[in-house]
């Protein structure tokens, strides 16, 4: 009898977690809206979370299994999350609607992670008033301002490719790439030599790597805020802060400090960051503007700056190097503009290279480093033309990556094609098919400054080198399953030839 009674407790226990695991599986079945079987525990996820698989193909493949549905259910985990692929209904989320759908419902952690409180996390009452001060930062006036510190940078990139190049062996083009980025956001955005490309020990890249090298501390540490969110929150009260969260939380209130004591005006964004600190009352009432915050909008600058514009670079050089004929063209193109309007590169120049405009366009249609937009719900809501309704707080998928590469909008998706962004070609297809940089008002505020700063660096290093593929090129492309943003799986290694120009 008394084993009978354990086995029915053990039964019971197990009922219990199995459903508590499946308690919301019926959450989709019961608005009509389709999607794939989750399974207790984990969801739609497992292979996304053993990282066997990049989340943006995870998305990819849902997208195309469901071809024809506006909206996919799926579970992470057992918290549902809708994919919404009808173009028009993008457009009223990210747009028509944006009201209903201005915050990412991405978590930040004040104690355990000070550096996710910016402007990518924070939710709409905080995020729209700092947006508001920090965007003048971005204008295309700034930028004509930034262009000469750029351009330096790019120059002192060709000067460290020379030495590269001699050496005859193949060259990994995300960390040349990184490297100058870095360099660029250093100069431009806080006035701080990060010399990361003629000093192989800058602390700046240092910690850049350590960013998304995807170690299983980092991994682990993504599961944990994923699944746990407030035990991970309140391990911050325990856990010392990461040697990122220090070293930068050092580094800008120290630069910031020292201009202060210094009287030293950039007008640049620490100079934006030392406004708000002096002024907080200008965000608004109840707005804690602490140095974590403040801080935390340098970091996010600075990560998003040198990642996402290197990875373009270094996918646009890989594309070049598979097709030779387009990186003749680019080229031939580049060396005319030089030769009309002579050696110093500006800013009207660039704008006049539409060649070099779709070659850019195309890159980051095959290769959006941020392959699907999240929003969440800030109230019920009702997709029109569906008798859809979602409740508040749900969470919402845009699926850039996988629309990026619908054969039925971009014919051939996996052929490299710049001429998909002739103007005729534009006009012909939906404004929501292409959203590297996301649309409405929670765009991305430094898109400008990351297409120039990434044109002027194809732009040298076309004019000065020739990019060939070898035997370490990763040929097909493999998409790493261990990273949140799009980056291939060993490097883009690619062999470099000086080109003479005399």
């Amino acid at each position: 009898m008394e084993s009978f009674e354990i086995l029915c407790g053990i039964a019971a226990v197990v009922l219990a977690i199995y459903y508590f695991l499946t308690s919301t599986f019926d959450f989709w079945k019961s608005r009509g809206v389709p999607g794939p079987r989750p399974i207790p525990g984990l969801g739609n996820f497992k292979d996304v979370m053993l990282t066997k698989k990049f989340a943006g193909d995870f998305v990819k493949e849902i997208y195309n299994t469901y071809k024809n549905e506006p909206l996919i259910g799926i579970f992470a985990r057992k918290t549902p999350i809708l994919i919404v692929k009808d173009l028009d209904l993008i457009k009223n989320i990210l747009i028509k609607d944006f009201s209903n759908f201005a915050d990412r419902g991405l978590p930040s952690f004040k104690k355990a992670e000070p550096l996710s409180q910016h402007l990518f996390t924070l939710e709409s009452k905080r995020w729209r008033p700092l947006r508001m001060r920090l965007s003048p930062v971005f204008t295309s006036g700034k930028l004509k301002e930034m262009f000469s510190l750029i351009s330096e940078c790019a120059d002192h990139l060709i000067l460290y490719m020379e030495k590269i190049a001699s050496r005859n062996e193949p060259v990994e083009c995300r960390e040349l790439m990184a490297k100058y980025a870095t360099d660029v956001i250093g100069t431009c955005a806080f006035g701080i030599e990060m010399n990361a490309l003629s000093n192989e020990d800058s602390e700046f890249r240092k910690m850049g790597r350590k960013i998304f090298i995807p170690t299983w501390t980092n991994v682990l540490r993504l599961r944990m805020r994923e699944s746990f969110p407030r035990l991970y929150e309140m391990l911050g009260y325990i856990l010392p802060q990461t040697e990122i969260t220090k070293f930068f939380t050092r580094i800008i209130m120290e630069t910031m400090n020292y201009r202060e004591m210094n009287n030293i005006t950039r007008n640049d964004f620490i100079d934006m960051l030392r406004e708000l600190k002096k002024h907080p009352d200008k965000l608004g009432d109840n707005f804690d503007l602490t140095d974590g915050l403040i801080t935390a909008q340098a970091f996010v600058f600075f990560v998003a700056g040198f990642e996402t514009s290197s990875s373009t670079i270094s996918h646009a050089l890989y594309e070049l190097a598979l097709n030779e004929k387009i990186q003749s063209n680019l080229r031939k193109e580049i060396n005319e503009v030089y030769a009309k309007h002579g050696e110093d590169l500006t800013y009207d120049n660039v704008k006049k290279m539409d060649y070099l405009d779709k070659v850019f366009k195309e890159t980051l249609r095959k290769y959006p480093p941020v392959t699907f937009l999240v929003r969440r719900s800030l109230s019920n809501y009702t997709f029109d033309g569906t008798k859809v309704s979602i409740p508040k707080n749900q969470q919402i998928w845009i699926p850039i990556y996988a629309i990026q590469r619908d054969s039925d909008i971009f014919p051939k998706p996996d052929i490299f094609d710049p001429e998909r962004f002739c103007d005729d070609a534009v006009q012909s297809r939906h404004s929501m098919t292409y959203l590297p940089f996301g649309d409405g008002p929670r765009n991305c505020i430094g898109a400008r400054f990351g297409v120039y700063q990434s044109k002027i660096g194809l732009i040298k290093v076309l004019r000065n080198y020739k990019f060939e593929t070898c035997e370490k090129t990763p040929i097909p492309y493999v998409n790493n399953p261990k990273t949140i943003l799009l980056a291939p799986k060993d490097g883009l290694h690619l062999k470099i030839i000086k080109i003479n120009r005399t």
